[in-house]
């Protein structure tokens, strides 16, 4: 299908949605990809990790025209090595979400709201995050869903390796809905703290979270 979403959020920041419908070799036939980008691709072992390198090249392409190539930070996040805009970049088996700014640091994160959160509960929550899980099924599901979101968006906005999601990444109660906003904490290695304010919203059964600035 290709370009799945556009969406202009109002402090300059565009986010983009690419829906994985193609074949490997459409993908590959119908994309540029810079030398250093195919070598990483064609030595994945795994088809569906391929689709997601190409279908993600396939958007950086539609979002700047021009040709961009990709650094890493210490943590994976990636990084444009020829532009001062900001990125990050997330993964479903089905869509490619990207962020970019033009000034400020970024972080996305998407997840098949399908899919088993229970681990999220054990690895990524403080006691205080596990006391505020609701009873009810279905509520408690989409809170996973949005604390993990939004802490995988904050793991790429920081640009940290090595971080405790449960300790040191700590979002504010929330009440959860199709779409909303979120507070956040993260607390560094030295006991420093930084405040964010993150959103999130449903897009077709996947959880989408996002931090700006």
């Amino acid at each position: 299908m290709g370009l799945f979403l556009k969406k202009k959020l109002k402090d300059e920041a565009d986010i983009s949605i690419w829906e994985i419908t193609e074949s490997e070799d459409e993908l590959l036939n119908g994309t540029s990809v810079p030398n250093n980008e195919l070598e990483e691709i064609e030595i994945a072992k795994s088809p569906l990790r391929r689709k997601e390198m190409l279908a993600e090249r396939a958007l950086i392409n539609n979002i700047f025209g021009d040709k961009v190539y990709l650094g890493h930070h210490e943590n994976e996040s990636p990084f444009i090595q020829n532009s001062p805009i900001h990125i990050s970049i997330s993964h479903t088996s089905r869509f490619v979400a990207i962020i970019t700014h033009p000034t400020e640091n970024v972080g996305i994160d998407i997840e098949r709201l399908n899919r088993p959160f229970d681990s999220v509960e054990k690895k990524a929550l403080s006691p205080e995050e596990i006391e505020d899980l609701s009873d009810d099924e279905k509520e408690r599901h989409l809170q996973l869903a949005i604390y993990w979101c939004s802490k995988e968006a904050l793991y790429k906005r920081v640009g940290r390796h090595n971080i405790d999601f449960a300790k040191q990444f700590k979002i504010e109660r929330f009440s959860p809905h199709e779409k909303g906003e979120l507070k956040a904490i993260y607390t560094d290695e030295d006991g420093n703290e930084r405040f964010f304010d993150l959103e999130y919203q449903t897009v077709d059964n996947h959880m989408m979270v996002w931090q700006i600035g």
